[in-house]
């Protein structure tokens, strides 16, 4: 598995494990999760991806549970959590109204909670998780400088900001943002032209791109002209259309990461299969095309 680098000492897995519906199998033991995060590394995926209010803020304490019977694991993993969305479930199950809090109070107090629910001494990087509108960037980035100063963080980045909020966020920090995790996929190709790719790929950061597959719904599309393509470029590598979509993502020159979330233990098994797709210009533009509706200009 290629591999990538975010921040000086921190590399990344190309592809990485989203953990966001751990909560939602059947079997949610230390044991079950423990075989997701080793069909995972089997293939070299060492990056696993978590948020405090996945699983209505079970997700992390899941993981943990698994960390805690088999605490080799975290010396073969990177963990990425997130952090400023308060929803009324879990821990926050009294909050009158869903809201983002980018206080220093929260985001500490976030930080100590992942540490504690993980089961872990450091978190290898942190994500603000949504823009805040009431923000006070002087308020957050020194926050975030101080949870990577404390060694609590390695390194810190945001999620579903624009290109704005980035500048806004980074203006009162000394700690450099290391990725903005957005939305990207066949289905979801607006980054592309909208600023949110080149933004990063003009200071050489890396994105990474949550839904890559569209959260399934890339394979119920009613693009039956690109769910086809898709097809026929997997069946000359002997590979289906899921790794046909993420072929397209990893082919791109900004770095961009994909981050898959599944709890089928096969369909993780089959998350490599994107690297046995090659994917040249004329096939990244055939698709390209087909998730358009239309020839480019």
């Amino acid at each position: 598995m290629e591999r990538t680098t975010l921040a000086p000492g921190l590399d990344f897995s190309r592809i990485v494990y989203g953990m966001w519906r751990l909560g939602d199998d059947d079997d949610t033991s230390p044991a079950h999760v423990q075989a997701k995060v080793e069909a995972c590394l089997e293939q070299g995926i060492t990056t696993m991806d978590q948020a405090d209010i996945y699983g209505g803020y079970e997700a992390e304490a899941l993981f943990g549970a698994t960390l805690k019977a088999a605490p080799a694991l975290r010396e073969q993993v990177e963990i990425v959590t997130k952090c400023d969305i308060v929803a009324p479930a879990g821990i926050y199950a009294d909050a009158p109204v869903k809201y983002y809090d980018t206080s220093r109070q929260h985001v500490v107090t976030s930080v100590d909670n992942s540490l504690r629910l993980m089961n872990i001494d450091q978190i290898d990087l942190l994500l603000i998780h949504r823009p805040d509108p009431l923000m006070d960037h002087y308020e957050t980035g020194a926050a975030l400088d101080e949870v990577v100063g404390s060694g609590k963080v390695r390194a810190v980045g945001v999620s579903n900001f624009k290109l704005h909020d980035w500048t806004l966020l980074q203006s009162a920090m000394h700690t450099k943002l290391v990725t903005n995790q957005i939305e990207v996929s066949l289905l979801h190709h607006a980054p592309f032209t909208n600023g949110d790719i080149a933004f990063l790929q003009e200071r050489i950061i890396k994105p990474m791109a949550w839904s890559p597959l569209g959260g399934g719904a890339l394979f119920k599309s009613e693009n039956s002209a690109l769910r086809a393509a898709m097809k026929a470029v997997g069946d000359q590598y002997g590979a289906d259309e899921a790794a046909v979509a993420v072929a397209w993502l990893l082919a791109h020159p900004a770095g961009i990461l994909p981050v898959m979330g599944t709890n089928r233990i096969d369909r993780i098994k089959t998350f490599a299969d994107a690297l046995k797709v090659k994917m040249d210009r004329q096939t990244w533009f055939t698709l390209y095309t087909h998730a358009l509706g239309h020839e480019v200009p």
